[in-house]
């Protein structure tokens, strides 16, 4: 039987853990907003848990989070089936998110490229195709990182734990954080804001 305390303590000193990477988030979350307000986009990417977190970071910034605001460009690439299934067979699965990447990123855009491992080989052929065209890259990992925080030039957010379940609900904190920085980044100086 499973100890539902016991699960969430861990939930929280996993979450309490993670408070030494407030400043990289924070760095992160600030690139973010830059990008946007120069017109830049941000594109995100993941696979299977990882790849919900992607479309869900894509909702909050596209419609709204907390406040009302103008919608911003993000594009979440797990999104369209038939396109993934398409590249997939064409192209092989590796390269679902590269393609993408090289098709609607440029220089100046964000991409997240999520995976709790770092390990993700069509997350980290994003990463690379993401650099070799001038876009800032965010990794949201965990486990160490993995291939991912290896890679010269990634900001790096990596939550401190190996299972699966806790580095997830701490990127869906994040994934908050950064929407609720674009929020008071973009609706500073309104009078009507919350």
């Amino acid at each position: 039987m499973i100890d539902v305390g016991r699960e969430m303590r861990q939930s929280i000193d996993v979450k309490t853990a993670s408070l030494a990477l407030a400043p990289v988030i924070a760095s992160a979350g600030t690139r973010i907003v830059e990008a946007l307000q120069r017109g830049g986009k941000i594109l995100v990417c993941g696979n299977g848990g990882s790849a919900a977190d992607a479309q869900h970071f894509a909702t909050e910034l596209v419609g709204r989070f907390e406040r009302e605001r103008r919608g911003v460009p993000c594009l979440a690439l797990t999104a369209d089936s038939l396109l993934l299934t398409a590249l997939a067979n064409d192209h092989g699965y590796q390269a679902v998110f590269e393609r993408q990447v090289r098709t609607l990123g440029t220089a100046g855009d964000v991409l997240v490229a999520i995976s709790t491992s770092g390990e993700s080989e069509s997350v980290v052929r994003a990463v690379a195709a993401a650099q070799a065209i001038g876009m800032t890259c965010i990794g949201l990992v965990g486990r160490g990182g993995g291939r991912i925080a290896r890679m010269a030039g990634v900001d790096v957010v990596c939550v401190p734990s190996d299972r699966t379940c806790r580095i997830q609900e701490v990127h869906t904190l994040i994934i908050h954080v950064w929407a609720q920085m674009v929020d008071e980044a973009l609706t500073a100086g309104d009078p009507d804001r919350d």
